[in-house]
């Protein structure tokens, strides 16, 4: 029989053992070259226990372009853990604070911080995000850098309106300009991110009279959520000025694009061979320079600078609109009420088009 001071001894030896381990472990982890954003998800629900049979469904409650966002945030986290031979994957609030705190010194705003929060919380997680001192963490950070809108001015849309109209006819217009052309009318128009428009399917394209096109985005977005109805875009025909009528125009360019597609179902498409469907950031970038050619200041205002002039105009004109549903907002978002301050009324959802393109 073992006497007590050597089952003493045998337990230090085994907790000596364990720390060893895990401490070769975090070290294995470490001496790995940034495995991805995707693979360190996987790699944190697997360390909890979830069975490799369900990792790749259990990690798919991510959207693309969530793990998008997040791996700059992966990154840093894991350059940090690296430096600080920290287990990536384990809660350590006293060097989250200090990883938050060196982003809080770099004049990051309190939402980018927040969205490394996010990020670190899949690893850890979390109980990381809900611990109390990182909770009273993030309300120091709004009061000493609080939230304001990107934008304190925005421009009339009657500036790129009119650029459009100077434009040649549709059919005069080559497969890049006529693209540039139509999503610039379709943000304006709709209100949507870039994102949105990326998704559009020729299938989901539906003309229903001589008076309107409806487009659905069954795919998911940003804003895609239980019990949230998915984007309907509606464009109707602007017979007064077709010049800038978003639908004759959307018409004439999958006209134009038809034999360049190969078997591409995107709506947009890039301009050059091999063609491709046209990522968001690709749209950005067409929106971008019709905005500089219109005379507006592109170091100012970006693409998304669409989204906040058609609502503010839609608002000035006195339209009453489901402004929520046109622009895709969640029915009661604060950052709707917060950063555009729009009045939320319901009616019909084409005049959302015509209060802009009557401007």
């Amino acid at each position: 029989m073992l006497t007590k001071n050597k089952r003493r001894k045998g337990k230090r030896n085994n907790d000596r053992t364990r720390v060893a381990g895990s401490a070769l472990g975090i070290r294995s982890i470490l001496e790995q070259s940034y495995p991805g954003g995707r693979n360190l998800v996987r790699k944190a629900y697997e360390l909890r226990g979830t069975p490799k049979a369900a990792l790749e469904v259990t990690i798919a409650f991510i959207s693309e372009s969530s793990y998008k966002q997040y791996e700059g945030c992966f990154k840093q986290w894991w350059s940090y853990c690296v430096d600080n031979n920290v287990n990536p994957f384990a809660i350590s609030i006293s060097h989250t604070l200090i990883f938050l705190t060196k982003l809080f010194d770099r004049q990051l705003a309190s939402t980018t911080i927040n969205c490394y929060r996010s990020a670190i919380s899949l690893l850890v997680g979390k109980e990381m995000a809900q611990d109390d001192r990182v909770m009273r963490f993030f309300q120091g950070c709004y009061n000493l850098r609080p939230s304001k809108p990107k934008y304190d001015i925005t421009w009339d849309p009657k500036i790129v309106l009119d650029y459009l109209t100077s434009l040649p006819n549709n059919n005069d217009l080559n497969v890049l300009d006529l693209g540039r052309k139509l999503i610039a009318l379709l943000a304006l128009i709709t209100g949507h991110r870039m994102q949105t428009f990326s998704l559009i399917e020729l299938e989901n394209i539906e003309e229903l009279d001589d008076k309107t096109i409806h487009i659905k985005i069954p795919k998911r977005i940003k804003t895609s959520g239980r019990n949230r109805n998915q984007p309907l875009l509606i464009l109707p025909y602007f017979l007064i000025n077709e010049k800038i009528c978003a639908a004759s125009t959307l018409k004439a360019y999958i006209e134009k694009t038809e034999k360049l597609r190969n078997g591409i179902d995107y709506l947009f498409i890039t301009s050059k061979k091999p063609y491709k469907a046209a990522e968001s950031s690709t749209l950005s970038h067409w929106v971008k320079y019709i905005l500089e050619k219109s005379g507006l200041d592109i170091y100012i205002f970006s693409a998304h600078s669409t989204r906040h002039a058609s609502t503010s105009t839609a608002k000035r004109k006195g339209v009453g609109i489901d402004i929520l549903y046109s622009a895709g907002w969640t029915e009661t978002s604060q950052t709707f009420e917060k950063f555009y301050d729009r009045e939320i009324i319901v009616n019909n959802r084409d005049s959302f088009a015509n209060a802009i393109l009557n401007s």
